[in-house]
């Protein structure tokens, strides 16, 4: 049997022998599109080839691409697990052609494909063509020998793609496989094609017209081609099912979460054990492309798919966490293919089990809550959908849950309701989401890279280069020429100037022309990836299109940004080796008076831990090793053990820094790293590195903040002038402060309790006398109205008031900073007819207070008006006497 990754290895081999190169898999998060929240076809990383914006060094392309369709337009989710084909993840096996072949390679390459590499029967299958596209229907007779009762001509849109309103656009051509007639479904167009019979295996789009804004078609100049074919379902073909589940790939999964949770994987519980697999995939690929759960934009639809697959594991009685637990089956399922997973497992591991810890909890909560709100309904009743809606969207609370819950009371959920709450929700995550993501670059910046070219990047080694200026942009449009004062954007043939990117700020300096012109630059960006674009204002003359210009960086801030950049990559070497192999980088922020790292971590860092990190560090710095830069295929230096980002986008070659001299495992450095920016030439070139800060960013996700160079020793100068202040003022040695702080501190104690046995004595004196103790109605009541007595002391007083009564009712009342506390106290013998609670809440309404609270015996309250402490007294005095 053909297996999973047989299949996959089949299908790029076939075409990178007919000429195609073989692309990575692009992240999950889409780099070029702004409207799409995930990667939802093999054509994304494509699309600005196809449109003409961008151009390689290869016209055609192969690809197993990693696809998720769980937000947007294209949202699987609830049906997975309960059908045969549905997905929130699966690969698409495309290949492509960038204006170079068309329909007859096309459909050959098809051909061939599938009933020679794969060995499909050519009786079990059929194609549909568009009913206007007769020239792809006459190639699939003249290629593939197919009569016309097997070529479906489909007159819909399903059998025409566009990218758009306007844009590329053209006619498909589908390969379905007949599973035969003990499967029930008709053919393609027909009433009853939604069956299982027929599946759709491959879809070959033909883009050849471009839709213009008045509605015409026009043909492309050069037409191409975009494929796509769902592994999962060749697979299943291939393997004799019509389920994608029952296939190798997701069967492992499938046995796995059985074995974990004792259950039978295909049993009572087959659908439960369905979505587990398809989630853990999902959730696995999502978090090694760098996302994490959050509430809002992508990391809320990757908790909601973590939390679908975590209540399922709850439904078949999972009383600890499961998925966490998988990682490593998935892994070993798909990590041959997609490193990443490999990279990321211990993120990945980390992620589910502290996620899973917190929905138990969510679950236990819900639950509750739901019993509250249904012990409101009549039997039968039916909850309203806002309250469902509630618990799903406030507390994670899914509503087939709560659907299960009511069910099994006799009740029911306002579903209606509820969808009315959650198309709210949508319409405003739709606006919400409008224009997020990775922004589109300006049209004319593909304009600019078009017709220019990249910018030579000479900045690793020169911060002073002379170049020449190709274009200038002033308020989003090329103009040729720039006059004082205006703000313009650069762009030259080369540069010494570093452009913004992974998280370190650009270059500024100035740029002067050879006719006295100046551009005082206060930034630099990258547009497209090459193009170095230099922001500033003309300072003095003018600047033009082709003037020879000489670009000169300001170095002293550049040294101090390359100082923090290197000390992040040893910051990062340093906490994995102390806290473990799930910290990864997730992001950061690089500029000339500090550095902010982010990283994965489930729980703030100790001081401990935070001390033997930063002395890590900084023994690496004293070290002084050279900091090395190599340039490799991004495969082999993966291998070689540099650390990647995960989701980040690498060309097929990369810059590999290593620097800290020898690390913990053998035969490699402290830090090994990909990066394309600014470093230090030795760790020594650093100085000096100190934490600042540490602080959580997000669920998972710490913050720190730190100093390195000149801003570090400013630190210390700062907390060492502080010192020597404190020793000043104190008149001992700077080394001798914390001992005379802690003799002060001492002292203070002392004098603290001196003063409050001088306040109570002073407070109790002459008790009983005949000066502040009535009898009313039998009962003796004393008082005493105090100054600045802290209203913790007033407790002890009251008690030894009691005591020197003997009995009765006691009343103190303290005036501090303008606000009163009253204390009443009653001995055991009067407690049976009065309450000291009651008594104080009498006192403190006439403070202007509320409340109050103790024992019957001893009861506190406040107020805000210590001038009416009389009436507080007389209010609780007729209170005895009534």
């Amino acid at each position: 049997m053909q297996t999973a990754n047989d299949i996959r290895n089949t299908f790029l081999d076939y075409f990178a022998r007919n000429g195609h190169t073989v692309v990575d898999s692009s992240p999950l998060v889409p780099r070029n599109d702004p409207t799409l929240m995930f990667t939802n076809a093999g054509m994304v990383q494509f699309k600005n080839v196809f449109t003409g914006q961008e151009e390689r060094a290869y016209k055609r392309a192969t690809t197993s691409q990693k696809v998720v369709r769980a937000g947007g337009k294209h949202n699987d989710l609830e049906n997975v697990g309960y059908t045969a084909r549905h997905h929130t993840f699966f690969e698409m096996l495309g290949n492509f052609s960038f204006g170079d072949y068309f329909k007859p390679d096309a459909i050959e390459f098809a051909w061939k494909l599938v009933t020679g590499e794969y060995g499909l029967p050519k009786d079990k299958l059929l194609v549909t063509v568009h009913t206007s596209d007769e020239e792809a229907a006459g190639l699939w007779r003249k290629i593939a020998g197919l009569p016309d009762d097997r070529i479906i001509r489909i007159p819909t849109s399903d059998n025409f793609w566009t990218m758009g309103d306007v844009g590329p656009c053209g006619p498909c051509t589908e390969i379905f496989y007949d599973h035969g007639p003990s499967i029930p479904g008709g053919p393609p167009g027909s009433p009853d094609e939604d069956g299982d019979r027929f599946i759709e295996i491959w879809n070959l789009v033909f883009m050849q017209f471009e839709q213009l804004p008045n509605g015409e078609r026009i043909n492309l100049p050069r037409p191409s081609i975009d494929t796509g074919m769902g592994l999962e379902r060749i697979t299943a073909v291939l393997q004799g099912t019509h389920d994608n589940y029952n296939i190798d790939l997701m069967r492992q999964l499938i046995e796995a979460s059985a074995a974990a949770s004792n259950t039978d994987p295909y049993g009572p519980v087959n659908v439960s054990h369905r979505v587990i697999a398809d989630h853990l995939r999902c959730s696995g690929f999502l978090i090694a492309d760098g996302v994490l759960p959050s509430n809002e934009g992508r990391g809320y639809v990757l908790r909601r798919i973590m939390r679908r697959a975590m209540r399922h594991a709850h439904m078949i009685g999972c009383t600890e966490p499961l998925l966490y637990r998988l990682v490593p089956a998935l892994v070993r399922a798909m990590g041959g293919h997609y490193r990443e997973l490999v990279r990321a497992e211990a993120l990945i591991t980390e992620t589910l089990k502290l996620e899973e810890t917190r929905f138990k909890q969510t679950l236990d909560r819900g639950l509750r809550l739901l019993d509250d709100e249904t012990a409101r309904l009549a039997s039968g009743g039916v909850l309203p959908g806002e309250v469902a809606f509630k618990l799903y969207d406030t507390y994670g609370f899914p509503l087939d849950l709560t659907q299960d819950v009511l069910r099994g009371r006799g009740g029911a959920v306002d579903v209606a309701g509820f969808e009315a709450a959650m198309e709210r929700q949508r319409a405003e995550a739709r606006r919400n989401w409008a224009g997020s993501g990775e922004a589109a670059t300006e049209t004319v910046w593909f304009d600019i890279r078009q017709q220019l070219g990249a910018t030579e990047f000479l900045g690793y080694e020169a911060e002073h280069v002379e170049g020449q200026v190709t274009a200038l942009v002033v308020d989003g449009k090329r103009v040729e020429k720039a006059e004082a004062g205006q703000n313009v954007a650069v762009i030259v043939n080369q540069t010494a100037f570093y452009g913004e990117s992974g998280g370190q700020v650009g270059d500024s300096g100035a740029i002067t022309t050879e006719k006295g012109g100046k551009v005082a630059v206060t930034g630099t960006v990258k547009k497209l990836g090459d193009v170095f674009v230099h922001l500033g204002t003309v300072e003095a003359g003018s600047i033009a299109v082709g003037d020879a210009v000489d670009l000169a960086v300001d170095g002293e801030r550049r040294s101090a940004i390359r100082a923090n950049h290197s000390a992040t990559h040893l910051l990062h070497a340093a906490l994995r080796e102390k806290l473990g192999e799930h910290v990864t980088q997730k992001g950061s922020l690089v500029d000339n008076e500090r550095l902010r790292f982010d990283i994965s971590h489930p729980k703030p860092i100790e001081a401990a831990e935070m001390a033997v990190i930063e002395a890590q560090v900084n023994a690496r710095v004293r070290g002084n090793s050279e900091v090395v830069t190599r340039l490799m295929a991004v495969d082999e230096a993966i291998e070689t053990g540099a650390m990647a980002l995960f989701g980040e986008k690498y060309g097929e070659e990369v810059r590999v820094v290593t620097m800290g001299g020898p690390g913990a495992t053998a035969n490699r450095d402290f830090s090994v790293e990909l990066c394309g920016g600014i470093h230090v030439k030795r760790t020594g070139d650093i100085g000096l590195f100190k934490v600042v800060s540490e602080s959580a960013v997000a669920a998972g996700v710490r913050r720190i903040e730190a100093v390195t160079g000149a801003a570090a020793f400013a630190w210390f100068a700062d907390r060492e002038a502080m010192l020597s202040t404190v020793a000043g003022e104190l008149k001992v040695r700077p080394e001798d402060v914390p001992s005379r702080v802690g003799a002060l501190v001492e002292e203070k104690r002392r004098l603290e309790r001196d003063l409050s046995d001088l306040r109570r004595k002073m407070a109790t004196d002459n008790a009983g006398g005949d000066g502040d103790v009535r009898e009313i109605a039998g009962v003796k009541l004393i008082s005493r109205v105090l100054e600045d007595v802290p209203p913790k002391e007033l407790k002890p007083m009251a008690d030894e008031l009691k005591a020197r009564i003997g009995s009765g009712v006691a009343v103190l009342i303290a005036a501090n900073d303008g606000k009163a506390s009253i204390v009443v106290a009653v001995t055991d013998d009067v407690a049976g007819r009065f309450s000291a609670v009651d008594l104080v809440r009498l006192g403190a309404e006439k403070l202007g207070g509320k409340g109050g609270g103790g024992r019957p015996d001893m009861a506190q309250a406040g107020g805000t008006d210590p001038s009416q402490a009389g009436e507080a007294v007389e209010a609780i005095a007729a209170a005895l006497g009534a």
